[in-house]
């Protein structure tokens, strides 16, 4: 708190201290925050989270398990002289007999082929697209900033400006896409003012590639009631 200064005509704008002296040692208001130091090489090995596709390697091996034991115990049966289960003979018998253009088998085929290209994508991607890489000050640290947390932000400083009715943001992973509705002030100077605030708030997240800004400010629709 500072002691008020000047004429009593004239009244001083209060300040509204948003955090802390936060333990990253960077200021309180989030419009001077600075990103802390990173190196190159750090910011280039950041990509995405993988991730650990629990359930589609559950569902897989379950179905392996479930097929692999009824399999073994049938042939265990027919060691022990004992007939094949109905399923497997009546399987050998249509294996043997349909020809290979027929419509069944090529549905089974392209059941079976769509099934191993989704297990090859999974594979191969590392999924987790709802959480991006952050910056990484040290080299053993690594933290992700989920989308919906980013949009989050990014509205609240939208709303400080003033002009601004409502706003929805959608934080992509290349792009954040503002759409504002203004009811007083003109239009192209809520648009500077979301620009500056925005592209700030942007640069505040700490993101390891910083996503492109893109802002529509359109006038509130006077004839709607609420």
């Amino acid at each position: 708190m500072s002691e008020s200064q000047g004429s009593e005509s004239t009244r001083q704008l209060p300040v509204i201290e948003k955090a802390a002296e936060s333990e990253l040692g960077q200021s309180a208001s989030a419009a001077a925050y600075d990103p802390l130091p990173t190196s190159d090489a750090a910011d280039d090995g950041d990509g995405r989270f993988w991730s650990k596709r629990r359930v589609p390697a559950g569902i897989l091996a379950l179905l392996v398990l479930a097929g692999a034991g009824l399999l073994l115990y049938d042939v265990v049966a027919v060691r022990l002289d004992r007939p094949a289960m109905a399923w497997r003979r009546s399987l050998a018998r249509e294996l043997a007999e349909r020809p290979l253009d027929d419509t069944w088998v090529l549905v089974g085929a392209g059941v079976a082929a769509a099934l191993g290209l989704w297990l090859l994508v999974l594979a191969v991607t590392p999924g987790l697209r709802d959480v991006l890489p952050m910056r990484r000050p040290q080299a053993d640290v690594r933290a992700g900033l989920h989308r919906g947390a980013a949009a989050m932000v990014l509205r609240d400083r939208a709303m400080e400006v003033s002009g601004v009715r409502s706003v929805r943001v959608r934080v992509g992973r290349r792009k954040v896409d503002v759409r504002a509705v203004s009811h007083f002030r003109e239009l192209d100077d809520v648009r500077a003012d979301l620009d500056t605030t925005l592209a700030d708030g942007i640069k505040g997240l700490g993101l390891a590639r910083r996503p492109a800004l893109s802002v529509h400010v359109a006038r509130a629709n006077k004839n709607r009631k609420g």
